[in-house]
């Protein structure tokens, strides 16, 4: 590859996205793939919560910073320790946290953590799912405990924000495989109607009281939680409506939480956030590898299906602003992805 500079979006001091300063077309060298790397060429990415509140709390001070963690592409170049891609491989990953994003034309990143992408999904489908995937998959079968392919588990799930990108991936894994009877929240007419199609079974409205709810749907109570909203909020629904020994998976944000009330019935409490692993260098990295190759076949077989409903267009600093947007004000269904410079 000949070329020396790529075209990106970053963002250089922490701004409202109504500013067009605060994420802005930038101009980059291409970056030099480390040993166990592949330099990829980017064709689509998609938005999560974690690009907006990086970029609202993380100031970088008039130094240029990429974001973007869910990409999908082809590898045009591997780094010498590089064992499992070659060039030309098209792949979909997640990123790490503390490596640059993936709003960009090319992107480096560690190969233990980089599938294959699903055969039967466009570039900008696939950029859709790596990092809800790996959430929903760490949060069922590693922190919940859940046996994948236990079809013989008793029990009612809990999903909270059942239409967004977390919750509408984890519907589906959960209907696909295990036998748990899905229930999810959601309010709106078309996050109703989305969650149903994404496997959810029962749906309860979070603007109301949860317990009263979920008692009719599952009255001999719930077994699991996974919490991808207002965890601290509903610590107290969820302790009323879970069974003794029920276990809650979070992956959302807050400043304090009255764990107190799990006590009574020996419920467990779980954190799940995908980065661990590549922020500490675990040596079980490549667990995210094995993870989205499961999920790219459950896609090939038609198991379970990307959870992509609206591509922006052109990797631009306008339409990411555009996503920003969108998610910051927490209506969102499914998730946004953009395809292409």
């Amino acid at each position: 590859m000949n070329k020396t500079t790529m075209r990106a979006v970053g963002y250089r001091e922490s701004l409202p996205v109504s500013d067009p300063r605060s994420l802005v077309d930038v101009e980059l060298p291409v970056p030099e793939p480390g040993p166990h790397d592949l330099l990829v060429k980017v064709e689509a990415v998609a938005v999560n919560p974690v690009d907006y509140k990086i970029r609202q709390s993380n100031d970088p001070g008039g130094v240029t910073k990429v974001l973007g963690w869910d990409a999908a592409g082809t590898v045009v170049a591997v780094g010498e320790k590089v064992e499992t891609f070659k060039a030309g491989d098209e792949v979909y990953y997640a990123g790490a946290l503390d490596r640059a994003g993936a709003n960009a034309e090319y992107h480096t990143v560690d190969e233990r953590i980089v599938a294959l992408k699903p055969a039967t999904l466009s570039f900008t489908q696939a950029a859709a799912l790596p990092l809800t995937s790996l959430t929903a998959w760490e949060g069922l079968f590693e922190h919940l405990g859940l046996e994948n392919g236990g079809l013989n588990q008793d029990g009612a799930l809990l999903i909270t924000a059942a239409a967004g990108g977390v919750g509408s991936i984890t519907a589906q894994l959960a209907r696909a495989l295990t036998s748990l009877t899905v229930i999810g929240t959601a309010s709106r007419p078309e996050t109703v109607e989305f969650a149903t199609r994404m496997g959810v079974r029962h749906i309860v409205d979070h603007r109301e009281p949860l317990a009263p709810q979920i008692a009719e749907v599952a009255p001999d109570g719930l077994t699991h939680v996974f919490s991808t909203a207002n965890t601290d909020g509903n610590l107290g629904a969820y302790a009323e409506a879970l069974r003794p020994f029920g276990r809650i998976v979070a992956i959302d944000d807050f400043d304090s939480l009255p764990i107190g009330v799990l006590k009574a019935k020996s419920i467990s409490y779980h954190w799940e956030f995908m980065f661990t692993r590549s922020l500490f260098q675990t040596p079980d990295q490549d667990r995210q590898r094995h993870i989205l190759t499961q999920i790219a076949r459950l896609v090939d077989a038609g198991i379970i299906t990307t959870t992509a409903v609206k591509d922006l267009g052109r990797i631009d600093a306008a339409n990411l602003r555009e996503a920003h947007r969108v998610m910051e004000s927490g209506t969102a269904i499914g998730k946004i992805t953009l395809t292409g410079f």
